[in-house]
């Protein structure tokens, strides 16, 4: 027997934030009570215990139903591969408002929507490895190396990003690439992209410096 299994995010565990507008909404689309899981987390963070138990208690021709789109990734490529395993696991997404309300992927046209997030998502994938290739030989081209030896920088901690995504990727070439060690890669940049602690503080010291909001 398929299920409608539903997921709701709020951004802050201490109490200034709620789930009910959510878990209404998911509810009224048919998602029983008890098949609605919860996270009190930032949707940056790689740890969200009610996601992880959500996704394992989805079986195959269940639906997986989010209020909107951005409670269930951390980014555009994050939401495209998670999807992806849905859909290899014969399981839907439904989103019920916001920009992405009309992706229904148990349907024909809700798959046609998210292909085009998908097919944005490795245009952006591209984008980032052609730029930061380019700086990268450019400073090459000039006597630089990107800075001391196995010293990561923006430019490679995104280029680490859209390289890891990609499971053709051999980690040797990668580091060789970028002149940096297996374990320098790991500390900044996990198996599947996504961004850990250094690379995190990293990046984000780069945007405090230019004087941009997070």
């Amino acid at each position: 027997m398929t299920a409608l299994i539903g997921y709701a995010r709020v951004s802050k565990a201490d109490g200034s934030q709620v789930h009910d507008l959510q878990r209404d909404a998911l509810i009224k689309a048919g998602v029983e009570v008890d098949n609605v899981y919860e996270d009190s987390a930032s949707g940056k963070q790689d740890d969200r215990p009610g996601l992880a138990a959500c996704l394992k208690a989805l079986r195959a021709g269940d639906t997986l139903a989010v209020w909107k789109l951005d409670r269930l990734g951390r980014d555009l490529r994050h939401l495209v591969n998670l999807v992806d395993d849905l859909t290899k696991r014969n399981i839907g997404l439904k989103v019920l408002a916001g920009e992405g309300a009309s992706i229904d992927t148990s349907t024909a046209n809700g798959r046609l929507v998210f292909g085009i997030f998908a097919a944005l998502a490795e245009f952006e994938r591209a984008l980032i490895i052609e730029r930061t290739k380019a700086g990268l030989a450019a400073a090459r081209a000039r006597g630089r190396n990107g800075g001391a030896p196995f010293k990561m920088t923006p430019a490679k901690v995104r280029l680490a990003q859209a390289m890891m995504g990609k499971p053709e990727t051999k980690v040797a070439d990668l580091c060789a690439e970028l002149g940096i060690t297996r374990q320098t890669l790991y500390r900044f940049v996990g198996p599947k992209g996504e961004l850990r602690g250094d690379g995190e503080r990293l990046l984000g010291r780069k945007k405090i410096t230019l004087g941009v909001r997070k």
